[in-house]
């Protein structure tokens, strides 16, 4: 039964196989952190306007577009929310396990842009160093900023 399944499997075809198994696997958002930081050392944080109201302050971050390298999302979601530009560095972590959403976090580097944030999602941007976070910070970004970069 196992050798008809695989004769079958080869004679389907590269498209049509893709097909199956994508409706036969689960699909996932892919949330995308930026640990942004400037060359004195010290990371960008963001005060976001939707996030949980104890629990503002954290890193830039958003959902990969379709088609969009976990890279590219990055640099995107950092000039989007406040106008700066990064060169994106090392995966720093990347986590699956959530319901319907993985997550991927990268080093990232201040390469230019002026600091303007976009008062729809972001409260406040502000630098700081990795030994004097802000109160009110997402415990699961705490070990992307404190740990050495490289």
């Amino acid at each position: 039964m196992t050798e008809l399944a695989a004769r079958l499997w080869h004679l389907l075809g590269g498209p049509l196989q893709w097909r199956l198994q994508w409706l036969a696997h689960a699909k996932f958002m892919a949330g995308v952190t930026g640990v942004v930081r400037d060359a004195e050392g010290r990371v960008l944080l963001l005060r976001h306007r939707l996030w949980h109201r104890d629990r503002p302050w954290g890193l830039p971050t958003g959902y990969a577009a379709r088609g969009e390298t976990f890279q590219d999302t990055v640099v995107r979601e950092v000039r989007e929310e406040t106008g700066l530009e990064v060169r994106v560095g090392e995966l720093v972590r990347l986590r699956s396990g959530y319901r319907l959403r993985m997550e991927a976090a990268y080093e990232a580097e201040l390469v230019g842009g002026t600091l303007r944030i976009d008062p729809r999602e972001i409260l406040e941007a502000r630098w700081f160093p990795p030994d004097d976070l802000p109160g009110g910070l997402q415990e699961s970004h705490r070990p992307l900023i404190t740990r050495r970069p490289g």
